[in-house]
């Protein structure tokens, strides 16, 4: 059936694969637009991401006080998501990219302290670092994750992480 567009499909049980999911909106499990939660360190630059079922408060929040502990300062922006932030004991500041604002300067000193362009840098990394692969399965997506997340706070090919990346034996390094 090649080079005939439009043509119906003669076998209705069997229906043509469809090709990339396009469906807009926050991604969840079911709709195979997985969620994946990060939170980044600013002095420290690490980072911790999980692969979540829904892109949800309820996912969110946890992700977050697994990452930093209470009191910490979050910058985010102005998804409705992260307002039980500040409820929690964070710290909490956000940018309104609706009103074109990337960047806040709150306490007068110059700096822009208030943004969450740290944490949108690692997104593009993380896209181009699955882009080669075009397109993983979410049972797998986990795992990709992870290695990028190791890859990202390693910083470095040191001899520790080259021995543990080529060598199949040392696999449990990968969790730390």
């Amino acid at each position: 059936m090649r080079g005939k567009k439009g043509v119906e499909h003669p076998d209705e049980s069997d229906p043509p694969r469809r090709r990339a999911n396009r469906r807009v909106g926050l991604g969840t499990w079911d709709v195979d637009k997985p969620p994946v939660l990060g939170v980044v360190g600013r002095e420290t630059g690490r980072v911790r991401l999980r692969v979540g079922r829904h892109a949800g408060e309820t996912e969110l929040i946890p992700a977050v006080r697994a990452a930093a502990p209470a009191g910490a300062a979050a910058y985010t922006d102005e998804w409705p998501g992260y307002a039980r932030l500040a409820w929690d004991g964070y710290g909490h500041a956000t940018v309104c990219h609706s009103r074109r604002e990337w960047a806040r300067d709150d306490d007068g000193d110059g700096v822009r302290e208030v943004h969450c362009n740290t944490m949108e840098g690692i997104w593009t990394g993380l896209r181009n670092f699955l882009r080669p692969f075009r397109g993983v399965s979410k049972w797998h997506l986990a795992g990709y994750v992870a290695l990028f997340e190791w890859g990202h706070n390693e910083k470095r090919a040191t001899p520790r992480f080259l021995r543990a990346l080529l060598d199949p034996r040392r696999r449990t390094i990968l969790r730390t």
